[in-house]
């Protein structure tokens, strides 16, 4: 039996799935979540070979969702988000289902994803012989104009999920494939680049002033000069951020300096 989890706030959209999978013999529903923090732990119970997850929930919304997910299984989303955001992202998914669909476009999805392995055993062992790592990291990686991380970064501390205003962000440092945020206290790894974070989040609050590095101007306290050609940002807690040619011109910019 392949694995599905359905992972939607509205349990009549749930309830709509649930019926149209019952043509599928080879599925087995093994959960269902009403919001991002129950779909993880059940991805991480369950190891689902597909889920069918929507994008606008409470708590945290279905692409904060996937960046909290180690093992990335097949997706199928089940949205009523806009046109041009379906436009976007369709291609790096399984399928894209704008509700409301009907069941004929529904089975034309879960077929899809059957064809897109030779047998259904191999999702069983999980998506290593299928393409959805790769395409999810592809997914994630294009910056959402609108999206809540303009606002806030979701990121896991051990076993926990925590929901950080940007606000409370006083830089970003590139980190191999990853990048790390820091708040007062510590800081926390996303796997995210510097691009996607400059892209997403507000240009006048948060400056790339170096390769490695984004800053939040509200934290800056100065800026020092090493020598002609070096410059440091020196911030409220006390970290000290390089500035690059072009990052240190951008600083003066906005500070009208």
């Amino acid at each position: 039996m392949t694995k599905v989890i359905l992972i939607d706030d509205e349990p009549l959209a749930r309830q709509i799935v649930k019926e149209y999978l019952a043509a599928f013999k080879e599925i087995e529903i093994v959960a269902e979540c009403g919001d991002g923090f129950e779909a993880v732990k059940a991805i991480q119970q369950h190891n689902p070979s597909l889920i069918f997850l929507d994008i606008q929930m409470p708590k945290i919304n279905g692409f904060e969702t996937l960046e909290l997910i180690e093992k990335k299984p097949a997706v199928i989303f089940t949205t009523a988000f806009d046109e041009y955001a379906l436009k976007a992202f369709e291609q790096n998914a399984v399928d894209y289902l704008l509700k409301p669909f009907n069941q004929e476009r529904f089975e034309k999805a879960v077929k899809k994803f059957i064809n897109s392995n030779s047998t259904l055993e191999k999702g069983l062992r999980g998506i290593d012989n299928y393409s959805s790592n790769q395409q999810i990291e592809q997914l994630e990686s294009v910056p959402k104009k609108h999206s809540e991380e303009a606002h806030r970064v979701v990121v896991k501390n051990g076993t926990s999920i925590l929901i950080l205003p940007t606000a409370q962000i006083i830089y970003i440092e590139a980190y191999d494939d990853y990048v790390k945020i820091f708040n007062n206290e510590t800081f926390y790894l996303k796997k995210k680049t510097m691009s996607y974070y400059e892209e997403v989040l507000d240009p006048m609050q948060f400056i790339r002033v170096h390769r490695s590095f984004i800053l939040n101007l509200n934290y800056l306290t100065k800026i020092e000069a090493l020598d002609k050609n070096n410059n440091l940002a020196l911030l409220k807690t006390g970290a000290k951020i390089p500035l690059s040619r072009s990052g240190y011109s951008k600083l003066k910019e906005i500070l009208n300096l």
